[in-house]
């Protein structure tokens, strides 16, 4: 492969447009270098010369479509990211919902799971929260459209900036919830017995249906255009119990959407009481 060739415009136009159509995902030209170094890796693998002869492959060989979503779709997560977030749910939140559904099982999606780093901040809080409560329950729900990051999610294998997070922000629950791994820390497996990982495409109805308590959809709708976003939340509010709180990421806001939401307080949402689920 002559790695020197980059996009042409009329390739470059092709691809972005394959990106949304597979994915949703709103991209630009300005994100050509972004995706010349994504694609180049699999390309030389394939023994494919062109960007456009490798396009042309995704176009024909259906097979090759989930590896096309493994390398444009971008996953970044870490360990109780945003502070603030996993504040309300453990000090507000859990403490509510236990209160209105005594002896009830809580149940969480996280719905662009990346690597697990969410879920798992998740489970630890539910762990936590049942020493404390006996008799509460949970069961965690989580996608991903991307088949290689659900595949960390399901190791649940951890190191660099991840590892270094946990361990100055919750020392003690590492202790508790992490053993040494292949990388660095593997979380026990006990954190895994009420979660399920599936892949899935927001775009889509979640298969099989379910109905969630809680939902985390963060740092997802900055890549899609307004109206993909508003496709997503309609998708996801059909997910909702009619109490359920959906969190959303810091730089993200529904304002402005066309859609049954409240806001609660930043970051955090309910679906409006007079809407149809």
């Amino acid at each position: 492969m002559d790695s020197s060739a980059g996009l042409n415009p009329a390739t470059l136009s092709a691809l972005i447009a394959l990106v949304r159509k597979h994915t949703g995902i709103a991209m630009t030209e300005r994100k050509s270098v972004l995706l010349e170094g994504r694609l180049r890796p699999r390309m030389q693998a394939l023994a494919i010369g062109s960007y456009q002869a490798y396009l042309d492959k995704v176009e024909q060989d259906r097979s090759e479509i989930p590896h096309f979503i493994d390398l444009v779709t971008t996953n970044d997560t870490l360990f109780f990211r945003t502070p603030q977030v996993w504040d309300y749910v453990e000090q507000e939140f859990l403490p509510q919902w236990w209160q209105a559904h005594p002896g009830g099982c809580l149940k969480v999606w996280s719905a662009a799971a990346s690597s697990g780093e969410e879920l798992y901040s998740m489970a630890m809080l539910c762990e936590e929260f049942q020493a404390a409560h006996p008799g509460f329950t949970y069961r965690i729900h989580a996608t991903d459209i991307s088949r290689q990051v659900l595949e960390q999610a399901r190791a649940g294998d951890y190191a660099g900036r991840s590892v270094e997070r946990i361990l100055s922000t919750h020392p003690d629950w590492v202790k508790k919830y992490f053993k040494p791994g292949s990388k660095g820390l593997q979380v026990v497996d006990a954190l895994k017995r009420n979660v399920e990982l599936a892949q899935h495409n927001l775009l889509a109805p979640l298969k099989p249906h379910k109905k969630f308590d809680l939902v985390f959809l963060r740092n997802v709708l900055i890549y899609f255009d307004q109206e993909h976003q508003e496709a997503v939340l309609q998708q996801v509010r059909h997910s909702m119990t009619p109490d359920s709180r959906l969190i959303l990421g810091e730089s993200e806001s529904i304002r402005g959407l066309n859609l049954p939401y409240h806001c609660e307080r930043p970051m955090v949402y309910t679906m409006d009481k007079r809407a149809t689920p």
